[in-house]
């Protein structure tokens, strides 16, 4: 079902001031009728206040970035997005499924304020509301390509484009896009490591690449988007960004992954050390041969080699110790 613009006038202020009008001169006529005992003027003062009190609920204002979706016995006739004072047909009726829907989004109310607003806010939730909306689901425990299980959360920026669709193709449309930020949250994640890992192919093309959850998160957040956007075409719904909120290891193996990285950030440092050592100690014995400085043999070659390394790659600070002899 497509929208379709219900075109009226914003004649909502004429109509109200006509109605007052008439409540008081059906008013004064009822007070004649009682003094000169005239049934007429009361049957007649009678019948207009029922067609007044007929035609006040055809009254309805309508802010900026708001939409009122009418039906007429049934059948949809069209959708008011213009702010204004309207007057409609009094036999329309207003259709928001979602009306008392409250998600942890922006511009819903929690259940606790809609219930301290009172009847008076209950009256206007018919109403759809055209403005940016932020859906934030909670987090989500969802296993790696890996097999490594993960929190995450997810953060929507979206609103209503087509309000037919979204109120009478889907049951709620808020919910429905709850469900479909969820069910595309997991599809995605599980094609992506958390971290970096080796022969882990993420775009489909076969071939190895660096993906990863912690690495390539907007990637991510807009694949994510664009899987949400086609699950949520169907009602009317646009999908204007997605981001990760929060990433990280499930607390049943955060300390083992903690201590993974790092025993791989040792590794890795150790690794420089050493390179860094065997280096100067190339350094050394070059400069001291070119230089000719003292006539060294294999034997102490290694003797010196092995002491500079130590000395080098060793947790602590060196203890000297002055040599006075000789090593035959």
């Amino acid at each position: 079902m497509e929208e379709k613009i219900y075109t009226t006038r914003k004649n909502g202020m004429p109509v109200m001031l006509a109605m007052i009008a008439g409540l008081t001169l059906f008013t004064i006529l009822f007070v004649l009728g009682i003094q000169q005992n005239n049934i007429v003027f009361g049957i007649i003062a009678v019948i207009g206040w029922v067609l007044c009190l007929i035609l006040i609920p055809g009254l309805c204002v309508l802010k900026p970035q708001e939409a009122l979706v009418l039906t007429l016995f049934g059948d949809y006739i069209g959708t008011i997005r213009e702010p204004g004072f309207y007057f409609v047909n009094p036999f329309c009726q207003s259709v928001n499924p979602a009306a008392r829907t409250h998600l942890a989004q922006s511009g819903d109310v929690s259940e606790k304020a809609a219930t301290a607003q009172g009847k008076a806010e209950a009256g206007s939730s018919r109403k759809i509301s055209l403005k940016r909306m932020t859906l934030s689901n909670g987090r989500q425990k969802i296993n790696d390509c890996l097999g490594t299980p993960v929190e995450i959360s997810i953060a929507v920026i979206w609103q209503v484009k087509d309000t037919a669709k979204a109120v009478f193709n889907v049951d709620n449309y808020k919910e429905y896009l709850s469900l479909q930020c969820d069910a595309a949250l997991r599809d995605i994640v599980r094609i992506y490591p958390y971290d970096v890992a080796e022969n882990v192919d993420t775009t489909g093309d076969g071939i190895p690449d660096e993906g990863s959850l912690r690495g390539s998160a907007e990637v991510v957040a807009e694949r994510i988007r664009n899987e949400i956007q086609k699950k949520v075409n169907t009602a009317g719904l646009e999908v204007l960004e997605a981001r990760i909120t929060y990433l990280a290891y499930a607390p049943e193996i955060a300390s083992v992954m903690l201590q993974r990285q790092q025993a791989s950030a040792i590794i890795d440092a150790r690794k420089m050390i050493v390179d860094g050592a065997v280096g100067m100690v190339e350094l050394a014995l070059q400069k001291l041969n070119d230089n000719k400085l003292v006539e060294l043999d294999d034997e102490r070659k290694a003797a010196m080699v092995s002491n500079l390394l130590v000395v080098l790659c060793g947790n602590h600070d060196a203890q000297p110790i002055v040599n006075t002899g000789s090593l035959y």
